[in-house]
């Protein structure tokens, strides 16, 4: 494998317009584990193929210098003594000007439907290979694979096994095993993560490769790589493992931290941090899901919305609060910050691959109303809580920028009733100005110095 992803980057250096152009495998924007191993071993299974005109070429999408950030996968990599240095990552291919130039063909893993960022690609779309939600119309020219296993590794899997066997080694398998095993929580039936499909596939990688790490000790290790979030800032955390949705005047990040909430949120700065976050990326509201283990190593969830607008914070909590699949099993616990809502999360099993469908479908229930009403601020005529604190904390450099702030009262002087300036400065119109000021300039011609 590391000769072919070598030679994937010399395919992009000679792209040219004049080339055939690129078969690209694409993950999705949180480019976890599981995007980055399902897209590289995905192609690679394709360029073995010899029909094809497009060279298969794996790419991450997210840009490189935010690939330290997720340390489960440089771990995973150096594991199987692949060098990222081979990687490519969305910053170093143009897929919008290779669309334009009617060169790009589009596989997507582990998801089925791409950002609006990226909505005009949807037609380079030939294949996807995914194990969310189905949110694709079904298209003959687009052959779907949607399951909802532990894992969309454990789908690539089931591809590569049934359809060329012999493209997988030691290598290859290792990623792909240690993908499936971390995504299925080390295959435990109580974390609800792993399907009879997953287990059948992570027996079978056992079975072929014996001399795969064991079992347990490869989840540690990676579970530990990835919940080391030490030396991070509250960026970096946010970004780690992220995705991002959006409609009409609402783009928003889900994020998942890997410590306790109550960590989170005494972090120093947090709420500067958050809104600077929130400032230099473009959203106007952040979802934090909180995962940590307990002394019985069960996984414990909380989850926090925070925004600087009072309406995008409540109608989000409210979604989540009433949403019934699944239902979150939401109860609030106190926070620090006003623009901060925080809850514990008793459905434990409900990671974000099931929460994003309720955001989703939060989304396009908000568009149709907006749609409907023609005008965004009609939905808020009756909610009583955008009379109260809207855009209630803002960032300390954008602090008084929209807000009109009156003069501080003038000190009161104990020998007088009151101060002129107590009402504001005077009003001076500037006929009243000339006036003054040819008047000084009179006496200063008059005066003893003057002559």
């Amino acid at each position: 494998m590391e000769a072919y992803l070598r030679s994937c980057r010399d395919v992009i250096k000679a792209c040219s317009k004049n080339s055939p152009g690129l078969h690209v495998v694409m993950g999705n924007e949180a480019c976890d584990v599981d995007s980055m191993v399902s897209a590289l071993t995905f192609a690679y299974f394709l360029s073995k193929s010899l029909d094809r005109k497009r060279v298969p070429v794996p790419l991450l999408n997210i840009p490189r210098a935010e690939f330290p950030l997720r340390s489960d996968s440089t771990f995973l990599l150096r594991e199987t003594g692949l060098s990222q240095d081979y990687l490519l990552f969305r910053d170093e291919v143009d897929l919008h000007s290779l669309h334009k130039n009617k060169q790009l063909t589009l596989t997507l893993v582990d998801h089925n439907v791409l950002p609006s960022a990226d909505s005009e690609l949807e037609d380079a779309v030939v294949e996807v290979i995914d194990h969310h939600l189905l949110q694709r119309p079904s298209s003959p020219s687009c052959p779907i694979t949607v399951e909802t296993v532990g894992s969309c590794a454990t789908l690539v899997t089931e591809i590569i096994a049934q359809k060329a066997p012999e493209v997988l080694d030691q290598q290859v398998a290792q990623l792909l095993y240690g993908t499936i095993i971390l995504d299925c929580v080390n295959m435990a039936p109580e974390a609800g993560k792993v399907t009879p499909k997953d287990s059948q596939y992570a027996i079978f990688l056992e079975k072929r490769f014996p001399k795969l790490p064991p079992r347990g000790a490869l989840f540690q290790s990676l579970q530990n790589a990835k919940f080391d979030v030490s030396g991070l800032s509250t960026e970096q955390m946010l970004l780690k493992d992220m995705k991002a949705a959006s409609a009409g005047d609402l783009n928003l990040a889900v994020s998942v931290i890997y410590m306790t909430l109550e960590a989170f949120l005494q972090r120093r700065g947090l709420q500067q941090d958050l809104c600077e976050f929130c400032h230099n990326h473009s959203y106007n509201l952040l979802v934090a899901m909180t995962i940590s283990f307990n002394d019985n190593k069960e996984p414990f969830r909380q989850l926090a919305v925070y925004s600087s607008s009072t309406v995008y914070r409540e109608e989000m909590s409210k979604a989540l609060e009433k949403a019934k699949t699944p239902s979150l099993d939401l109860k609030p616990m106190s926070s620090p910050y006003l623009d901060v809502k925080a809850y514990i999360q008793g459905n434990t099993l409900a990671s974000r691959k099931k929460v994003m469908p309720i955001i989703t479908d939060f989304l396009k229930d908000r568009e149709r109303k907006v749609a409907q009403s023609g005008n965004i601020e009609d939905l808020y005529l009756d909610d009583d809580s955008n009379q109260d604190q809207s855009d209630s904390q803002q960032c300390i450099e954008d602090a008084g920028i929209e807000d009109d702030t009156p003069f501080p009262p003038t000190p009161m002087n104990s020998l007088v009733e009151g101060c002129p300036l107590d009402n504001g400065l005077p009003k001076i119109s500037p006929e009243v100005l000339v006036e003054k000021v040819t008047k000084m300039a009179s006496m200063e011609d008059t005066s003893p110095e003057g002559q």
